[in-house]
């Protein structure tokens, strides 16, 4: 059996992570930069790995520094809720100076539903629990 973890490509690991624990509650577990572990001066303030917690989920992150980030919508992270409030607030904070690609709304299956592109390009759809008929 497997468990799957998001693992981000950062242009700035330390502020994605700290939006995200603001955003959607968490905590950030631990950071290692590049000078932790080698003596280039260039990359030294560089994270190679970031471990968080963010709305109950672990997410790992790291600034990519061996080539060039390109933005995509191949991915986006769903998190669902079982409460209309939390969802609605997950929302509206991910949403904060980001792009609103589906307003949170009731959906056809019976669930509310959105889509948001974050400041940082992520894409994240929330969503709740279906009602049962």
């Amino acid at each position: 059996m497997a468990k799957l973890t998001a693992y981000i490509m950062s242009e700035d690991a330390k502020a994605q992570a700290a939006f995200y624990v603001q955003a959607l509650g968490g905590e950030i577990l631990s950071v290692v930069t590049h000078g932790q572990l080698e003596s280039n001066e260039e990359l030294k303030d560089k994270v190679v790995n970031l471990s968080m917690t963010a709305a109950g989920i672990t997410i790992l992150m790291s600034d990519s520094v061996f080539e060039p980030l390109r933005q995509g919508n191949a991915i986006n992270l769903s998190l669902e809720y079982q409460d209309e409030a939390e969802a609605q607030a997950a929302f509206d904070q991910l949403a904060e100076n980001g792009n609103v690609i589906c307003p949170l709304e009731p959906a056809f299956w019976g669930a509310l539903f959105g889509q948001i592109e974050d400041k940082f390009g992520l894409r994240w759809m929330i969503t709740t629990a279906a009602q049962k008929a």
